[in-house]
């Protein structure tokens, strides 16, 4: 079992930066994923990064590429998502979450590959 809470969102301006935490703890022998997704009120929710256990391999999804970077801090079982250069389109729930599989073959990006989710932080960018 993974338990996971994201903290870091808010309002921002357009341009501006912010920094998501998700603090995880639980039994992390089998995860050897995490990701950050988000998900606009009447849209699906989007997978936009992810990276493997150990830091070693990250994905990112095309519409922040650039902008974005995820990481983790394994000593702090913590995941971050630094955010850059945010737009207005940017504006969303931000929700992390672990997947107790493999993170090297799989659509990483699909957010019904991850087993576990918290419960999500806002941002808002606004002009």
């Amino acid at each position: 079992q993974v338990q996971l809470v994201e903290s870091g969102g808010g309002s921002v301006q357009a341009g501006g930066s912010l920094r998501l935490s998700c603090a995880t703890s639980g039994y992390y022998t089998s995860t050897y994923c995490w990701g950050w997704f988000r998900q606009a009120p009447g849209k699906e929710r989007e997978g936009i990064a992810a990276i493997s256990t150990g830091g070693t391999f990250t994905y990112y999804a095309d519409s922040v590429k650039g902008r974005f970077t995820i990481s983790r801090d394994s000593a702090k079982n913590t995941l971050y998502l630094q955010m850059n250069s945010l737009k207005l389109e940017d504006t969303s729930m931000y929700y992390c979450a672990a997947r107790t599989s493999n993170c090297w073959s799989f659509a990483y990006l699909v957010p019904k590959n991850y087993n576990y989710w918290g419960q999500g932080t806002q941002v808002t960018v606004s002009s």
